[in-house]
């Protein structure tokens, strides 16, 4: 018979000391601290007193709370901010909706040119904005949309419409097709899959599609220039151009202006930022 051997005295498992760990944490600390130092200049130059605002002490922080040129700013941008509210918001629900469709209809529904035809909407990605800029306008105007939000939400959804149905058409594509097939037997029809089926299915493609539309649309600068005529009614990012190019307004006032047109976004990425990812990783951003 063979002896076992009894097992003796097993000490801890020794590892070494995690340098790889330690020197990832460094590398992310640094890199997050870089990329929030232009935010951290911008929210302590705007709490600052104008007279207390320069590039030598631009790294300090605010002597007190008083708010600096954040008030200033939200009395000269507020109505501009609440202009690209009125702005952003159709715009993204409509490009959204419509980018849903057309996913539909090009993924579950294909027929006889269709790959021509999605071909050819996803050159619309490829059209810069300066290209078209005068047909555009006066297109615009030949329709009366010309000089109005309703215009400019026109032209953000038709410009975002290729974008959002590759997305959707790809989300779409990882659905099994006996889903509409089944559903198609029990005498359902194309609208009828869309809406009982289909759009319960792709809330992480509009979260995605609604977080790009979002950051798109708010940070646009050239439609909003030229579209809307009247200062009152442009979106913030042009009244903070506006701001910023003015020798009457001082530079705590510029930053807290900025800050408040990056507000938005930001908390937009905040709360959704986990619903993006989860929406890119089931499958909506697959080529």
């Amino acid at each position: 018979m063979s002896t076992v051997t009894p097992l003796t005295h097993i000490g801890p498992t020794h590892r070494g000391f995690p340098w790889k760990n330690i020197a990832t944490f460094i590398v992310i600390g640094f890199a997050i601290l870089f990329y929030l130092m232009p935010m951290y200049v911008m929210i302590a130059s705007g709490l600052k007193d104008a007279t207390n605002v320069s590039i030598d002490r631009m790294w300090e922080l605010p002597d007190s709370l008083s708010g600096g040129g954040f008030r200033a700013a939200w009395d000269q941008l507020g109505p501009n901010l609440w202009q690209s509210f009125l702005l952003v918001i159709p715009a993204t629900v409509i490009s959204s909706l419509i980018g849903a469709m057309n996913g539909y209809l090009f993924s579950k529904w294909r027929f006889r040119g269709s790959e021509l035809l999605f071909a050819l909407l996803l050159f619309g990605m490829f059209i810069p904005y300066q290209s078209i800029l005068i047909p555009l306008i006066q297109f615009l105007d030949l329709i009366g949309l010309y000089g109005s939000v309703a215009g400019l939400i026109t032209v953000h959804v038709v410009y975002g419409l290729p974008i959002t149905t590759l997305i959707f058409r790809n989300y779409f594509a990882n659905i099994p097709y006996e889903i509409v097939e089944a559903a198609r037997i029990d005498g359902g029809g194309l609208w009828q899959i869309f809406r009982q089926i289909m759009l319960p299915l792709s809330l992480p493609a509009f979260v995605v599609v609604g977080i790009f539309q979002f950051t798109n649309i708010w940070n646009e600068f050239l439609f909003g220039l030229t579209v809307i005529t009247n200062p009152r009614e442009q979106p913030i990012t042009v009244a903070l151009n506006n701001l910023s190019g003015s020798f009457s307004v001082a530079w705590n006032v510029v930053m807290a202006g900025a800050v408040l047109a990056a507000i938005p976004t930001l908390v937009i990425y905040v709360l959704l930022g986990r619903f993006f990812i989860r929406g890119m990783l089931a499958g909506s951003m697959k080529g």
